[in-house]
């Protein structure tokens, strides 16, 4: 679906998540709402703990609210969904796959055309700068280097909606600093 020009982007409406801790139910969300247009860049910011990666989860679809929904272009979002990219905290890369293979996974999953597949791939390895490992495995690279294919992962997909749960932690200032100017460019 197109995004109608009167509905934002993406909706957080009256959104709230618990979870059954022991006897006791704890709130993790209580009441969130959002309105988020498109080419907006938002940080959510608060101390561990406090929900922003349940949150994330949730918009992502991988886990339900306890109330309340999320919407993109105005469609309710009830699992994962190719029109949202997610990049976790931790690596979540395929260790069985190159560097290039992972890049190139969701790609793959669209059955885009081979030459458009390996042009996204050269592009966002170029980006991340690590084309010199596109055939490495990810137990060859150090952990900064994960995260920026993972990063480049979630992009090759072009996602309506990119999602990313602090994943700027594991590199060096110099490569931090590049990346976040190339998603300022965005």
């Amino acid at each position: 679906m197109t995004n109608n020009h009167n509905l934002p982007k993406l909706q957080v409406c009256a959104l709230s998540k618990s979870f059954r801790h022991r006897r006791e139910e704890l709130v993790v969300l209580k009441d969130i709402n959002l309105d988020l247009e498109a080419n907006e860049f938002v940080c959510i910011v608060g101390p561990s703990g406090c929900g922003k990666s349940t949150l994330l989860n949730i918009i992502a679809g991988l886990i339900p609210p306890s109330k309340g929904h999320v919407k993109v272009d105005g469609e309710v979002v009830l699992g994962p969904g190719r029109d949202r990219g997610m990049v976790f905290q931790n690596y979540t890369l395929f260790p069985w796959l190159t560097i290039a293979d992972n890049i190139g996974f969701g790609l793959r999953l669209q059955r885009l055309p081979k030459g458009e597949s390996q042009k996204r791939i050269a592009y966002y390895l170029d980006v991340i700068g690590l084309s010199r490992f596109a055939n490495a495995y990810p137990k060859q690279l150090s952990g900064g280097m994960k995260q920026r294919v993972a990063i480049a992962r979630a992009l090759a997909n072009e996602p309506e909606v990119l999602l990313m749960d602090e994943p700027f932690g594991a590199l060096d200032a110099q490569t931090k600093e590049e990346l976040q100017e190339f998603f300022l460019g965005l």
